[in-house]
């Protein structure tokens, strides 16, 4: 399996910092945020990993180079202007290929995710669907978390794996911007066509295709320089 990892938003909010520092080069614990990424995807055995950007994309190219020094391929896919979540994956669709693949955001920082357990979520769904015929089968499978502080009325309700919007459930939960997606979820968009990925995963959520489960380890979405001063300092970090 291939993983993508999301690096071409411009981070405005996240500015001053990142207007010479394109967001996934912010970096926790000394380390690019981008960097934690690479290092924990690698350990859990994705060694093929698709990195789309835009803003200072030059930079990140720079720093991880072809990903060797990692035990990596790393495979860029350069857009002019941001193409927004899914639009990335359908411009990078020539290096993902057509087998479900793994995406994350560049952006926030989870180091402690395992990664090794994430290949499965639809091979089992298929094998299922195989023995036992049914109507439908997930077209993604996401990660969950409790609602941040700033996200406060969440993304998406859970039931048995089985993920709902509108929430159908008293509990809400907050997407955590990692997910195992067929990649014929995106055949409506051509490459270089800007479109989010929350409009799909609603519409798929809605039709009871997307299965998910919550992860409850650390786990922050980096948006402000307050928020990244912040988890440093949990550390002992100033910023320079």
């Amino acid at each position: 399996m291939k993983a993508m990892i999301f690096a071409a938003g411009r981070g405005e909010r996240m500015r001053p910092l990142t207007d010479t520092c394109p967001k996934p080069l912010l970096k926790v614990r000394g380390r690019p945020l981008i960097e934690w990424h690479v290092l924990n995807l690698v350990r859990a055995g994705f060694t093929e990993i698709v990195i789309n950007h835009a803003h200072l994309g030059h930079m990140i190219e720079d720093y991880l180079g072809d990903g060797s020094r990692y035990g990596a391929t790393l495979l860029y896919s350069a857009e002019r202007e941001a193409l927004e979540t899914a639009g990335g994956i359908a411009n990078a669709r020539h290096l993902l290929g057509e087998e479900p693949f793994l995406a994350i955001s560049g952006d926030i920082w989870c180091p402690h995710f395992d990664f090794s357990e994430v290949k499965d979520v639809l091979h089992d769904k298929d094998l299922w669907g195989n023995a036992h015929p049914v109507e439908q089968r997930d077209i993604a499978w996401i990660w969950l978390v409790k609602n941040p502080p700033f996200h406060p009325q969440g993304d998406f309700g859970l039931n048995m794996y089985t993920v709902s919007y509108p929430p159908r459930e008293q509990a809400t939960w907050t997407f955590a911007n990692i997910g195992v997606y067929r990649m014929e979820m995106f055949d409506g968009i051509q490459p270089g066509q800007h479109a989010g990925l929350g409009k799909l995963l609603r519409e798929y959520a809605g039709k009871g295709q997307l299965g998910g489960e919550v992860y409850e380890g650390d786990w922050d979405n980096i948006g402000t320089p307050a928020q990244l001063d912040g988890l440093n300092a949990a550390f002992g970090v100033k910023r320079p």
